[in-house]
């Protein structure tokens, strides 16, 4: 099944959205999730290869399942 949240279109998330800090993607996601009515955790992170810097950070929904066994 699949829930779509009743939220203000301008709150909402699009393919493609950048954001010009970490920080501010966090605070958009969190803010869009509030005001839909759920919550976020931060899940994971992808760093470039090349200089160590975060290119990628996973916020998801707080009801996202963990992983069964952890990563080695």
């Amino acid at each position: 099944n699949e829930w779509i949240p009743s939220c203000p279109s301008h709150l909402k998330p699009v393919v493609g959205i950048k954001f010009d800090t970490l920080q501010q993607g966090i605070s958009f996601y969190k803010n869009y999730a509030r005001v839909s009515g759920f919550d976020t955790r931060l899940y994971s992170t992808k760093k470039r290869k090349s200089d160590g810097k975060i290119s990628l950070k996973y916020c998801v929904c707080n009801k996202e399942a963990f992983r069964e066994t952890p990563r080695l």
